[in-house]
């Protein structure tokens, strides 16, 4: 293939995706100097998994946070994050991340509509670690944004996966400080907050710079002209081939394989049965740099989330919806138990950590111990808890079963009834006491922040409560993921590498397409956005300084 081939689009730089790390990606390359920018999206929607989340950002020593008095120091980010992937992090790349998340940060404060702040004290997610922050900082939330400013292009955004939008940010949702009249101006003007913040007021940035979105268009296959990339081959909603020129260079910005079941088993540590994210990620992005030769790197790893399968099919696709299963297992009076009614694990620690203990392997039987597992709830909980998208007082959805006894529950979900039935007993004995004993849930910042637990109760009654009025519930859960956390290696320009270490010439990648900047690692929440964004943003800002010599 070579340069004097028929092109259906020619541009300096070809963004792949529309999430938070591409959208970033394409404002960066425009306004550093690449005028000519194009993203190529697979579906008819933009915003990617972005705009389902709660759209908050990891983004240590940030400026939001220093305003807020709440200095860090390069010292305890590394450290920090050192120990939440030990020996795993890239010097080169993590430095990039330390020192341009901050930069992205402010630049997007002057050059677009995105609006942050600091969530003061929304802990770290695993703050009893060396350099933890347990009183916050490093997390940023998004102002509300206001959809009526997208006019026509507000229903190409994704939907949220909550029953409605979040009419402020994540804070005043949490805190309760929206008042009648304030919320009833938001609602007026389609005011939405956590991702649908984020990525509305992303692609309004992309529109103000006339950034074309082309729809519909699948990328399939790299074009390289020798070891240069040159462009990409996309497949049309006809199944026609889309031939797009990129005379800078192309950003993989396409999300993770976690729909694209071929590949979670060939490279995930354990399984994956219920992915949270658009099933749009299957793994595009990553098929097209191992075959432009990319050098792979954290590929058994995913950004583990617990998860519920909801029986309807996702907005636009027939596939399964999983709700997300983060808040119902960390609030008083709820356990997480295995098919041998054994709890495994602290209900109320983070997900993504959460998500390793699913994969603990039984030699004995040659089995997963803790899969399938199923959230234990009573009627106290049920009556004062929103439990997935079921409000308090309404009828038990088709997936929760239900029993008057925890004998008939576990006969009903095929648990081990003797065992649950003691796991219940003692749980409740060691709530009484105050403290538990078996998995230390209730001990420090992160398990008692009252986003997941019950604020009305102090520590470490905002997590702990006992299960002892029936009837009692039953959700199976499954074993789910934001996202996928491998795939082609880069620098710390985003530049994808070859197996001998080497930049492919003309091929970028940012999100989670990319492998993940901090490995395993999680560090709180927006731990995928933040360096996803970054990366975008360093993605961009190369490819609009840069000029190829050919």
């Amino acid at each position: 293939m070579t340069e004097d081939s028929r092109w259906d689009l020619e541009a300096d730089v070809v963004v792949l995706g529309s999430g938070g790390a591409a959208m970033t990606a394409a404002i960066a390359a425009h306004d550093f100097g690449a005028s000519d920018v194009v993203i190529l999206e697979k579906s008819g929607m933009v915003g990617g998994t972005t705009a389902m989340s709660g759209g908050m950002l990891w983004i240590p020593n940030n400026p939001h946070q220093i305003a807020a008095g709440l200095e860090d120091t390069d010292e305890d980010i590394v450290a920090y994050l050192d120990a939440l992937a030990p020996g795993a992090l890239d010097p080169d790349t993590l430095m990039a991340f330390m020192e341009n998340g901050p930069e992205m940060i402010r630049y997007l404060a002057e050059k677009t509509p995105v609006r942050f702040h600091a969530y003061a004290d929304f802990p770290d997610y695993q703050p009893y670690l060396p350099g933890a922050r347990p009183d916050g900082g490093r997390s940023l939330d998004n102002e509300a944004f206001s959809f009526d400013r997208l006019g026509k292009w507000a229903t190409r955004v994704n939907p949220t996966k909550m029953a409605y939008p979040v009419r402020g940010s994540l804070m005043e949702a949490i805190n309760g400080t929206l008042d009648e009249a304030t919320l009833a101006e938001r609602e007026a003007g389609d005011y939405r907050g956590l991702g649908q913040a984020l990525a509305g007021s992303l692609f309004k940035a992309v529109l103000d710079r006339n950034i074309p979105v082309e729809f519909e268009k699948r990328a399939r296959k790299l074009i390289k002209d020798g070891d240069r990339v040159i462009g990409v081959i996309a497949e049309s909603a006809d199944g026609r081939d889309f031939r797009v020129r990129a005379r800078r260079g192309v950003v993989i910005a396409t999300g993770g394989f976690e729909w694209n079941e071929a590949l979670v088993r060939t490279f995930l540590r354990g399984p994956l049965t219920g992915p949270v994210s658009v099933p749009e990620n299957e793994g595009d992005g990553l098929l097209m740099a191992i075959e432009a030769g990319a050098q792979l790197g954290n590929m058994q790893h995913a950004f583990w989330q617990q998860s519920v399968l909801e029986f309807k099919p996702q907005h636009r696709d027939a596939k399964p919806n999983y709700m997300l299963g983060s808040d119902e297992r960390a609030r008083p009076g709820a356990i997480l138990v295995n098919r041998a009614g054994k709890r495994f694990v602290n209900e109320a620690a983070n997900y993504n950590a959460m998500g390793k203990a699913l994969h603990a392997f039984d030699a004995g039987n040659h089995s997963y111990a803790n899969l399938p597992y199923w959230l234990i709830i009573d009627q106290r909980y049920r009556d004062k808890y929103p439990t997935f998208n079921t409000q308090p007082g309404s009828p038990p959805p088709s997936y929760m079963l239900q029993a008057d006894t925890l004998e008939e529950l576990a006969d009903k979900a095929g648990i081990d009834s003797q065992g649950l039935v003691a796991t219940v007993a003692r749980f409740n004995d060691m709530v009484r006491k105050g403290h538990d004993d078996d998995f230390n849930r209730g001990d420090n910042t992160y398990d008692n922040f009252y986003m997941w637990g019950d604020a009305a109760f102090d520590p470490p009654y905002r997590t702990l409560g006992v299960i002892d009025q029936g009837p009692y519930f039953a959700v199976k859960m499954e074993s789910g993921a934001l996202g996928t956390a491998g795939g082609p290696r880069t620098n710390a320009d985003a530049q994808v590498l070859d197996w001998s270490g080497n930049p492919i010439p003309g091929l970028y990648a940012a999100g989670n397409a990319m492998a993940a900047v901090l490995g395993e690692g999680y560090g709180g929440a927006g731990g995928t956005l933040g360096p996803g964004m970054t990366f975008g943003y360093i993605a961009g800002r190369h490819l609009g300084r840069y000029i190829p010599n050919h």
